[in-house]
């Protein structure tokens, strides 16, 4: 059996080891494979492993012996599964991996915000402690987080997990979600969505990109929101506007945002975020802990010893 990897190096730049999959048969890994070197690199593989290479339906149809595609990421956006369907393509995903590097990248955003951490080392390597007249001193608001409104949109598992956290800095939570009230944990509010976005000190993004979510927030929704507020994105870049977003930012209508995914990725140069007033953006990280990283690639060998034992888990299609 031929097995090949192709976009090896954004899961694992050299840190791990691909060893679990030698064990199915030949392997082949490719840290990049660019559209016209999809076909000469696939021919032959009975399974393919990709992250943000693209298996569309024309890629498929040219892979005759193509029976297993296993994405090695939660969103599988990049394969055609209809095609892949009809072609009796196995796909596999792997879900829940990172809920808690995400829920830590939410926080490393707002803390990053609120205490400016990264502001006040880079002022005193400059000398400007050194120089002060006083014991401190402080340029910026310095808000506390207990007592706050932390409003979740999507309460899934990291979502859940979110609010977990946003608990133990004694901040109030409002989630936005399908869940019945009766089965939120306790300290959890539900809310609708114009009560979560004008009533929240901090927005959470959690939800699922679908039609119905593509840009959630917009500058309705942005319109909404208190002059102090924060939002922050460790969900999927298209659940937000980012030119409305840009220009809420640069005109005080809220005060900050931190964001780990935008809409294009990598982003081009004159993405409006990356320069916006008080906008912390981060390069799609918050899945990329080394430990997330390890239950990744195990729950990846494990999904294809299922489906070569016929018991597949986590399929797609």
């Amino acid at each position: 059996m031929k097995i090949t990897i192709l976009d090896g190096y954004g899961v694992n730049p050299g840190d791990l080891s691909w060893d679990g999959f030698k064990e199915f048969g030949e392997l082949a890994v490719y840290d990049r494979t660019a559209p016209d070197e999809l076909a000469g690199r696939a021919a032959d593989s009975q399974v393919l492993l990709t992250n943000k290479t693209v298996l569309d339906r024309t890629a498929l149809q040219a892979l005759p012996e193509l029976k297993y595609v296993g994405v090695l990421a939660t969103g599988y956006n990049v394969v055609d599964v209809e095609a892949a369907k009809e072609l009796g393509i196995t796909v596999t995903n792997i879900p829940a991996y990172s809920t808690m590097s995400v829920a830590q990248m939410v926080f490393s955003h707002l803390l990053a915000i609120v205490s400016r951490v990264e502001h006040y080392t880079e002022e005193n390597r400059n000398g400007r402690w050194s120089d002060s007249a006083d014991f401190c001193y402080w340029d910026m608001p310095l808000p506390e987080l207990a007592g706050k409104t932390f409003g979740i949109v999507g309460f899934g598992n990291i979502g859940q997990a979110v609010a977990r956290i946003a608990l133990a800095f004694g901040m109030k939570v409002k989630a936005y979600t399908s869940k019945d009230a009766s089965v939120l944990p306790e300290g959890v509010e539900k809310a609708g969505l114009d009560e979560l976005f004008s009533t929240s000190d901090v927005v959470s993004l959690h939800c699922p990109l679908t039609d119905g979510t593509r840009h959630i927030v917009n500058a309705d929704r942005l319109r909404q929101m208190k002059p102090s507020a924060i939002l922050i994105n460790t969900g999927r870049g298209p659940l937000v506007d980012e030119d409305a977003l840009a220009d809420a930012l640069d005109n005080g209508l809220i005060y900050a945002a931190g964001v780990d995914v935008l809409s294009c990725e990598p982003p081009r140069a004159d993405n409006p975020l990356l320069r916006a007033r008080n906008c912390f953006v981060t390069p799609h990280l918050g899945w990329a802990t080394k430990e997330a990283r390890i239950r990744l690639m195990d729950i990846a060998v494990a999904n294809l010893r299922a489906f070569l034992n016929g018991d597949v888990q986590n399929s797609v299609v």
